[in-house]
């Protein structure tokens, strides 16, 4: 048997494809209805997570924050070898913390946080991450891979897993936000949204991504590609741009304080992309 404590939209996914392989799975969330409508896919719902964990062989978390993840094992009154997967996207120090206290008390805990949306956990796709003491990885290995498309190793580091999962997050977060901003220009310089998405028909910046990435890893940022100084001047420009319109940016005005930053350092005919270096080990 296998328990989900937090059946949300993760959550959720999981539980129903679990069911479709035939596993037995017990349920439990804060508010119980998300928990007992997975009953009309054969899980069986509990009131409590202690409730919901006894006898498992398992036990998957899927809850908000470091927070909840400490509050739902505590009241699961964990017993001595069970093992704890947490899919939840928490902070490095609580994913190092909870690793070490409950193994102190005989308990397996893995970090294993994921990419995937409530589709992809339904399906099994997508992408999980895990990191840790490699016995624990490779006894989970078989488990989780069964759930997802891509399983990631990260090695022994407790709280790769956390960092990765983090910091993709981030740069989700800020193609996102550069999305916004772009919008708003194309809205500053009077282009409606949906001819202003048909950019990416032309051109396509997600095949030189990996390439950029790894010349800003690499600290070396000559010859340039792009100078600094000139990238400076069209961030100028996209200022500008919105200013006249009274669109405010969110993006683009941080870019352009980081770009006066380094070319104050005299970086100015540098490749654009030492905005990085100071960050470059």
């Amino acid at each position: 048997m296998i328990a989900i404590l937090g059946t949300g939209l993760l959550g959720s996914g999981f539980t129903r494809a679990l069911r479709k392989r035939g596993e037995t799975v017990h349920v439990w969330n804060r508010t119980s209805a998300r928990a007992t409508a997975l009953e009309v896919h054969g899980a069986k719902a509990f009131a409590e997570a202690a409730e919901a964990i006894r006898g498992a062989s398992r036990i998957h978390i899927v809850v908000r924050d470091d927070a909840a993840v400490d509050a739902v094992l505590d009241a699961a009154a964990l017993p001595a070898h069970a093992v704890v997967y947490d899919h939840t996207t928490t902070s490095t120090a609580g994913a190092r913390a909870r690793t070490a206290a409950w193994a102190a008390r005989g308990v397996t805990y893995l970090h294993a946080p994921v990419f995937m949306g409530p589709g992809n956990a339904a399906d099994s796709t997508g992408v999980m991450l895990m990191s840790g003491d490699r016995a624990v990885c490779a006894a989970a290995q078989p488990v989780l891979a069964a759930m997802t498309g891509k399983l990631v190793d990260l090695g022994e580091r407790v709280d790769a897993a956390a960092a990765f999962k983090l910091m993709g997050n981030l740069f989700l977060m800020a193609i996102t936000a550069g999305f916004a901003d772009m919008l708003a220009l194309a809205k500053a310089m009077d282009v409606p949204a949906g001819e202003a998405a048909t950019l990416f028909d032309h051109f396509n910046p997600g095949t030189s991504l990996r390439a950029r990435l790894d010349k800003m890893a690499s600290g070396v940022y000559e010859p340039p590609s792009w100078e600094l100084a000139m990238a400076r001047k069209d961030a100028g420009l996209i200022v500008g741009e919105a200013a006249v319109a009274g669109i405010p940016l969110a993006v683009v005005p941080a870019i352009a304080a980081r770009m006066d930053a380094v070319i104050a350092e005299g970086a100015g005919a540098l490749d654009w992309t030492a905005i990085a270096r100071d960050f470059v080990k």
